[in-house]
Formats: C-alpha cells, sequence, structure tokens
C-alpha cells in the first residue's frame, strides 16, 4: 500500500499527525506550489501527478481540511481507481469560518468518490459544522467517523501521533 499524505492549507507542520507518520512510518507527502494562497486546479494537477507517480490502484489518500476537497474534486476530475482515502476534518470552504485566499474551491464538491473512504469529522470544528461533515460525508459515499470534540485534529487541537487515525487507516 502506498500512502500518500495531502494537507491542507498552511501544510501540515511539525507534531501534526500528518507530519508523525509521514516521518515514522515512511509515507509520501504530496508537495504543493502555494499553501498560503492554493489554487484548486493547481492542487489538483499536483495531487494527479503523485497519485500517477505512485502507482494508482494500491494508493491510498489521507488528507487533512482542505485537502478533502481537493481529493473529491480530483476524483471528478481523474476518476482513476485507487484503494481508498482517509478524509480528517474536511474544511467547508463555503463557510463564513473558512480563510480567505483560496481560489476555486468553492462550491463544496458533493460527487460520489469511486473508491472507499472514511471520514473522520468532530464535533467542534471551527471549519465545518458536524452536519455539514455528514452531507460531504453523504455525498461522497464516505463512511463517516464522529471523534467527539476534537477541534480541528490537529496540533491546536492536541493530536500529535494520532494512533487512532491509524487504525482507522488501516481499514483501507
Amino acid at each position: 500500500m502506498n500512502v500518500l499524505i495531502v494537507p491542507g492549507l498552511g501544510n501540515s507542520g511539525e507534531g501534526h499527525w500528518q507530519t508523525i507518520w509521514e516521518q515514522t512510518r515512511g509515507f509520501e507527502r504530496v508537495q504543493q506550489n502555494d499553501w498560503e494562497t492554493p489554487v484548486r486546479e493547481d492542487w489538483v494537477a499536483r495531487l494527479d501527478e503523485a497519485v500517477v507517480a505512485a502507482g494508482t490502484e494500491d494508493v491510498v489518500l489521507v488528507g487533512h481540511s482542505l485537502a478533502c476537497c481537493t481529493i473529491a474534486n480530483w476524483a471528478a476530475a481523474h476518476p482513476r481507481k485507487i484503494r481508498g482515502a482517509l478524509l480528517v476534518a474536511p474544511s467547508d470552504t463555503e463557510a463564513d469560518s473558512y480563510p480567505t485566499g483560496t481560489k476555486g474551491f468553492t462550491p463544496m464538491p458533493l460527487n460520489r468518490l469511486p473508491f472507499r473512504s472514511i471520514a473522520v469529522a468532530s464535533t467542534n470544528d471551527f471549519y465545518v459544522t458536524p452536519e455539514r461533515a455528514r452531507q460531504f460525508a453523504d455525498a461522497w459515499g464516505s463512511e463517516l467517523v464522529v471523534i467527539g470534540p476534537a477541534g480541528h485534529i490537529n496540533v491546536a487541537s492536541g493530536f500529535g501521533e494520532w494512533p487512532e487515525g491509524l487504525v482507522l487507516l488501516n481499514q483501507l
């Protein structure tokens, strides 16, 4: 299984579970040209290049935040057969709480994903309501796992290595 780490806006820094997984598990990070003011078409293109280079069918994508939207947009534009995706803390790019500076990430993609996926949401994420997280998971055909009041499931919310996330990843 080839695991591709797909960070969201700002990249995932030191101490973030995605960074820890990359460093300790040998997973590969999808690199973007612009982490602060991303353009959807660019992020989707970089993701597609990484998936093709990894060998597609045995790939599992691990997205956080804006990366979940990127993965759904990528799946609509490039319906490649992959093993699956773990979609953690999907941000609602249409919400008033979403940061400015991104281009092309609205409206939120609501296409069914052509691969197995698990969406992980919190009950108190500043960037998505529980209702919208459920709407995204239902539209994408994702199994939804709600982990309670866990903020944005990042370093600021107290998430380091996050072994429970690895359990979910192994289900894919």
